[in-house]
């Protein structure tokens, strides 16, 4: 699986405290490592990402490492099919 990390998103907030806190609440799950199939470093912020190669153009965040979060628009190969959780603070 393949994500696009979104550019101009740092405006948007949610109730959660940081978009990492709000990607371990609807997740389930406690981030640990950046979710880039490469990468090795923690995942430090809940990054906006789009899902890459399909029709739905909907906002998720993902658990990224700093230097991953930095790469806007371009397209990062993922680890273990993490969960996608909805940036849309209204559901």
């Amino acid at each position: 699986m393949k994500a696009r990390n979104i550019n101009g998103t740092s405006g948007h907030t949610c109730h959660c405290s940081s978009w990492l806190k709000h990607w371990e609440k609807f997740s389930g799950v406690t981030a640990g490592m950046c979710v880039e199939k490469t990468c090795t470093e923690k995942a430090v912020v809940g990054a906006h990402v789009q899902k890459e190669g399909v029709l739905d153009q909907s906002w998720y965040i993902l658990p990224l490492c700093s230097a991953h979060n930095n790469k806007k628009g371009e397209v990062i190969e993922l680890y273990n099919n993490p969960p996608f959780v909805s940036a849309n603070v209204s559901v």
